[in-house]
């Protein structure tokens, strides 16, 4: 089982059942809509996927695309498009209570990846802010 939330905690969400992909999405509208270089899905089969707590707000972000976020804080949390992705539900897993939990299997979308997502391994990196 997956649980998870909003940054704010207003709405929450659990998921039971197999995982059916975790895949790092670089398309254009993801990015778009989270302010992000790529975003993490975890999917489920939609009848698994509940939301237990709140009520998340739903955007048509294309003709099928459906993007389901807080409305108090403004944390994506779901993705469904029916006619690509019939009867699934993609959740943003670092929304999860426990991101760490399922690792990412693939790239999706990578046509439209940010040319420079390519060398983010050797920049330099800091346990927290720079000195």
């Amino acid at each position: 089982m997956v649980s998870g939330g909003c940054h704010c905690g207003a709405v929450r969400y659990t998921a039971d059942g197999e995982v059916l992909h975790h895949a790092i999405c670089h398309c254009e509208d993801c990015r778009r809509a989270s302010g992000a270089p790529m975003v993490a899905w975890i999917a489920f089969k939609s009848d698994q996927v509940r939301v237990t707590s709140g009520a998340p707000k739903i955007r048509a972000s294309s003709e099928h695309g459906r993007r389901y976020f807080c409305p108090e804080c403004g944390t994506g949390l779901f993705y469904t498009n029916e006619k690509s992705l019939p009867g699934i539900t993609d959740i943003q897993s670092a929304t999860s209570d426990n991101p760490e939990a399922a690792p990412p299997t693939a790239h999706i979308q990578y046509a439209e990846h940010l040319g420079w997502t390519e060398q983010m391994d050797a920049l330099p990196k800091f346990d927290r802010y720079p000195g």
